[in-house]
């Protein structure tokens, strides 16, 4: 068995480092490839699977799709990626080819999003390339495929006349997430298209251009408690996932007009939007519009990666990088200090998993910690939190606590146990984790 990389692999940041206790270290990594042991088995997916239909009788949860990066083979392609980094030598590669080669042979239907279609198999294909050295011919399909939607979508947004589904723009299915994958593999120059798209959504309007009528809510009871629509927090569904893409995009060199304008306009929106709480600070899931175009009174949220004040909080920190702002920046870091200081009970999220769970939150003091130094002890604090959540009775060791309170065992990145041992690697590993560009954290 090889030993497990405690340096950078060839091509990552030098800087980072797991900032743990070896104790925790060595409990962190024993738990993760016990985790990666039971989501790379597709005998005990496929049970664990079969048991989920029977765990939750949410009408939400969708059949599960082997191209997808969300709960699929695309995403499990996309883990095999960074075990083989973390732990060379030990045929993690071959794993993950397995389940591209699947991924592929299910995606003639695919459609374009990140965490659900094409691009997310492209960006599952250039996680095990190698730097490139691998699947070129494949990698040059996907993104012949890509390029004509791509353009589309970028064409659509420039041209937008009147509000969408936040589908049209955010990171999980929309503009945001195409611009998540460019900005890591980009051969044919569309990246400006989307930029431009996301400049045109940012335009000076009221109410904004990227407000979504109740009518296109997408649930019932959504659309009868904000019959004027919404404005989205959220970096999953919201306007931080173009606003992070944005920022990402001009801290590399890739500007479009207008760019740094419309980072400027969204974070002095979010900034103006914020929910100050006894000196805290914090950031709701949507904003409800009044009859007269107006914002509402915020709505709570969680204090989770997909929505609340963590994601935001990190939109706002790359924002605050790109426009080379330190009180946007100090913001960022007071809000996220908060989130630390707020007792466990009250943080709003029970899951282990990603998305609106504690893997997602810590992942995001892992990048912050990585940043700035800080926040060290909150991320021994939440690793504390996976191992104690362990459960090595369970088909994979972790189960999603869904939002109507059932636990249901999901194998894949965004509410399943591979996303909690990706998230266990980084805590535990000196390999950076260039994955968690499909959360827009870096």
């Amino acid at each position: 068995m090889s030993a497990v990389t405690s340096e950078p692999a060839p091509g990552c940041d030098a800087a980072w480092r797991s900032v743990l206790d070896p104790g925790r270290q060595a409990s962190a990594l024993r738990v993760a490839r016990d985790v990666a042991a039971r989501v790379t088995d597709p005998g005990r997916v496929a049970m664990a699977l079969a048991a989920s239909v029977e765990q939750t009788p949410s009408p939400r949860t969708p059949a599960r799709k082997p191209y997808a990066v969300a709960d699929g083979d695309a995403g499990l392609a996309v883990t095999c990626a960074y075990l083989d980094a973390c732990l060379p030598g030990e045929g993690w590669d071959a794993v993950g080819h397995e389940f591209l080669a699947a991924a592929v042979a299910g995606a003639d239907s695919a459609p374009v999003g990140l965490f659900g279609g094409l691009s997310g198999l492209a960006f599952a294909t250039v996680s095990l390339s190698r730097d490139g050295a691998r699947y070129r011919r494949l990698l040059a399909a996907l993104d012949d495929a890509l390029a004509p939607r791509a353009a589309a979508v970028g064409a659509l947004l420039s041209g937008i006349a009147e509000p969408g589904p936040v589908s049209t723009f955010d990171l999980i299915s929309g503009a945001a997430g195409l611009g998540a994958y460019l900005l890591t593999h980009d051969p044919h120059g569309l990246l400006p298209r989307i930029l431009g798209g996301l400049v045109t959504l940012a335009r000076q309007q009221e109410p904004p251009a990227w407000m979504t009528p109740s009518h296109l809510l997408g649930d019932r009871t959504m659309a009868r408690l904000h019959p004027h629509g919404v404005l989205d927090c959220g970096l999953a569904h919201g306007i931080p996932g173009p606003l992070t893409v944005l920022s990402l995009a001009l801290r590399a060199g890739v500007e479009v007009p207008g760019q740094a304008e419309a980072i400027r306009r969204i974070s002095d929106w979010l900034v103006l939007h914020r929910v100050r709480d006894g000196g805290e600070t914090g950031w709701p899931a949507i904003v409800a519009l009044t009859n007269d175009g107006g914002a509402g009174p915020p709505a709570s949220s969680r204090t989770a990666w997909c929505y609340g004040t963590p994601g935001v909080a990190r939109a706002l920190w790359l924002a605050a990088q790109a426009l080379d702002d330190e009180d946007l920046g100090e913001l960022a870091l007071h809000a996220m200090d908060a989130v630390l200081r707020r007792p466990v009970r009250l943080r709003g999220i029970a899951s282990p998993t990603f998305c609106h769970g504690v893997s997602g939150l810590l992942h995001v003091v892992l990048r912050f910690a990585d940043d700035t130094g800080l926040f060290r002890e909150a991320v021994a604090g939440l690793v504390d939190e996976l191992l104690a959540a362990y459960q090595p009775n369970r088909p994979l060791a972790y189960a999603s606590l869904e939002p109507e309170g059932h636990r249901v065992d999901r194998a894949g990145i965004l509410d399943g146990a591979a996303g909690v041992a990706l998230v266990l690697l980084a805590a535990a590993t000196g390999v950076e984790p260039t994955w968690d560009r499909l959360f827009l954290l870096s």
